[in-house]
């Protein structure tokens, strides 16, 4: 019987000019442009599957996807050959041998998440930043964030009609920092996360800075389990995937 070898990729991406992480039919994705580079560079049809599912326009500082091939492969040769393969806004870090039981999406123990959002108008920063018109209250949004981590069930920030088997997370952290005079970042980690989840966080959060909504009713909102409790999702484009963490253990 034929060995197979599970590689790891670890890349990042610009996903301005891309619907997504996922294979689409109506558009061109990230998932399909790697899946094509590697099919090209091994010379046969090589599918990928990713840690998750950036939405259309979002960002990703360190996504990971694996593949699986017949013979071993020298990792520094192929990030080279992938970057010069794949187009500009999509980058490999390193390629790592793994276990063959090892999955990109099931075996990844953490994700992180970061929205930044600027009070001023900036036309270097546009497509990486969510511009406010009023400075909102930070603290009262990270009074509220607190709250996050006293419930696991996240369906009031969950996409409708998703195939997920349950709305369930664990956060971790998830906090607002300064980053200058006019920018303000909120980074939020869990085990998991629903389709859309931190966009609509982030929008309901920034009705609590603007005072429209109060920390118990954020707590109302979680406790509702109905996406339509929550606020406005906020777009895509400020939001950047930034860390996925896996057991040592499964690294060859």
């Amino acid at each position: 019987m034929e060995s197979t070898y599970r590689y790891f990729i670890f890349m990042a991406y610009d996903g301005a000019a891309y619907h997504g992480w996922q294979v689409q039919p109506n558009g061109i994705s990230v998932q399909e442009c790697l899946q094509q580079a590697l099919s090209t560079l091994l010379r046969r049809k090589v599918e990928v599957v990713g840690a998750g599912r950036t939405d259309a326009g979002v960002h990703a500082r360190m996504m990971v996807a694996h593949f699986d091939h017949t013979e071993l492969l020298d990792c520094t040769f192929m990030a080279d050959k992938l970057n010069r393969l794949l187009p500009p806004d999509i980058s490999v870090y390193y390629l790592r041998p793994v276990r063959p039981d090892a999955h990109a999406r099931f075996s990844a123990t953490a994700r992180r998440y970061q929205y930044f959002v600027t009070t001023a108008k900036s036309p270097f920063n546009r497509q990486y930043r969510c511009r406010l018109f009023q400075k909102p209250d930070f603290e009262a949004m990270n009074r509220a964030a607190e709250t996050l981590f006293e419930y696991s069930d996240f369906t009031s920030f969950s996409k409708l009609h998703t195939d997920v088997k349950t709305n369930n997370c664990r956060i971790r952290h998830a906090q607002w920092t300064q980053v200058d005079a006019e920018t303000w970042v909120f980074t939020i980690e869990a085990d998991r996360f629903l389709r859309n989840m931190v966009r609509a966080i982030v929008g309901t959060l920034l009705e609590v800075g603007r005072g429209k909504l109060s920390i118990d009713g954020f707590r109302k909102v979680i406790e509702q389990k109905d996406r339509c409790r929550a606020g406005t999702s906020v777009p895509g484009e400020a939001l950047f995937l930034v860390g996925v963490e896996y057991p040592e253990d499964i690294y060859i």
